[in-house]
């Protein structure tokens, strides 16, 4: 058998096993429980919205009230599971989670083969003449010493500039180098340093490249380069491929990742945080989130216009939505769009909603060429890929398609593939196929007697 033959039936079969055991976990409920398995589904519901309604409480509270909400967001659930217990119906429940989570699993295992491949294979290049590499010794807890990056990016020579205490503005050291005649620009350091710099390649037209030497590394992450080992990175040097990738700028200033306003931004900035920051962030929200503390924001992209969130991230190209890695991974980086996400909860109501995800009316996301960011008040605080920053308003945030030159190393572990999202009726399809070609409408299914397709 052929290994696309061998695909197409692993495929097919975790397709049968998804349909299978969602199927079986509904006719489980209502041969055992009956109409009961109604009840257990709307008790365990109400349970989650309780919780949810509780944690809005204990997040917009203070003293008394806070500590209540804390013990009901605990006692919802327990709640549920003691009434489950009670009917003697718990293992019932359990057993239909167990055959909806493996469900899910072979759903997604089936559809991965629908992804596209997550490494663009880049242009070849020639290795640089001149390349320069800034390199923060302090960063993600001495990566640069660690690794020995400094003596690794000589070796193969690279100009290597160390950034510290008295060294100066990143950008123009930068800059500086490109004077002294630099053909490639790149960083070992966090994000924020990552995007300072890589602005400045972007206006000279020079290749950039990414040493993950950060805490996060998220940028690497979505370039596909390995951020356990950042000396890997230093093999574009000598065995590039060169790709093109997108820039965001928010008020002149450009971005890798991400810019975030509202009450992560507000809370972040506060000076307590740095020594106290579960104390700063539960002292703070309530008024943030009630709109006591800090401006009103207004959001705009396109023809859809958001009064009154609490939180905005807006991003260089769209992130995963439902993926396990949540605000962490981007398909993509050069599809020439911001991505929005804003969250807007003013009621224990809405925070309950929330609990319905993409279809809950206090969630926006989308992608637009440009978002506009406004506010009750003449300035607003702003985290720009980590970064703490006041900008004016209106900020306009905007996305630079191919801005950027990024050449990385020829092999490299690559972007994990996205996990797909839960589409029944391919995989039904799929399910129902027989040799590759999908049963007509009322065909038996294929069972005991005879051997399938695949």
């Amino acid at each position: 058998m052929r290994q696309a033959d061998r695909g197409g039936a692993r495929q097919r079969w975790s397709a049968r096993l998804a349909v299978a055991s969602a199927a079986g976990a509904g006719l489980l409920l209502l041969c055992v429980a009956g109409l009961r398995s109604v009840a257990l589904v709307a008790v365990g519901a109400a349970g989650l919205a309780v919780s949810a309604a509780a944690a809005w409480w204990a997040l917009t509270h203070r003293g008394v009230v806070r500590g209540i909400a804390l013990v009901l967001a605990v006692a919802a659930p327990l709640a549920v599971l003691a009434s489950y217990v009670a009917a003697r119906l718990l293992w019932l429940v359990l057993v239909s989670l167990g055959l909806g989570v493996l469900a899910a699993v072979a759903g997604w295992a089936a559809l991965r083969a629908d992804t596209a491949p997550g490494t663009a294979p880049g242009r070849p290049v020639p290795p640089p003449r001149h390349a320069c590499l800034l390199m923060n010794p302090r960063s993600g807890g001495g990566k640069v010493g660690r690794f020995g990056l400094r003596e690794k990016a000589e070796a193969l020579g690279a100009e290597v500039v160390l950034l510290g205490p008295g060294s100066g503005d990143a950008a123009a050291l930068a800059r500086a180098a490109l004077a002294r005649g630099a053909d490639l620009l790149g960083v070992a350091g966090g994000d924020g340093t990552q995007a300072l710099v890589a602005g400045v390649a972007a206006e000279h037209g020079v290749p950039f490249v990414v040493v993950p030497a950060g805490t996060r590394n998220h940028f690497a992450l979505d370039l596909g380069l390995d951020r356990e080992d950042p000396s890997r990175s230093l093999e574009a040097l000598t065995d590039g491929v060169e790709l093109r990738v997108d820039l965001g700028r928010v008020g002149g200033r450009v971005f890798v990742n991400n810019a975030s306003f509202g009450a992560y931004a507000e809370v972040v900035q506060s000076p307590a945080y740095r020594d106290d920051k579960a104390g700063t962030l539960m002292r703070l929200l309530p008024g943030v989130l009630t709109h006591q503390r800090g401006p009103r924001l207004r959001v705009g992209a396109g023809s859809v216009t958001v009064d009154g969130p609490q939180a905005v991230l807006v991003s260089n190209n769209p992130y995963r939505v439902g993926d396990r890695a949540g605000l962490g991974r981007r398909d993509r980086l050069d599809g020439g769009v911001l991505g929005l996400v804003s969250v807007k909860v003013d009621s224990a109501v809405e925070a309950a909603d929330l609990l319905r995800g993409r279809h809950a009316p206090g969630l926006v996301a989308l992608t637009s060429r440009e978002v506009v960011v406004d506010a009750d008040r003449p300035e607003v605080r702003a985290g720009v890929d980590g970064e703490a920053l006041t900008l004016p308003t209106p900020v306009r945030c905007v996305s630079e398609p191919g801005a950027l030159r990024v050449r990385v190393p020829r092999h490299r572990p690559g972007v994990p593939a996205a996990r797909p999202r839960l589409d029944w009726r391919r995989l039904r399809d799929l399910a129902f196929t027989v040799g590759g070609r999908a049963l007509p409408s009322g065909a038996a299914v294929p069972g005991a007697r005879g051997r399938s397709g695949g």
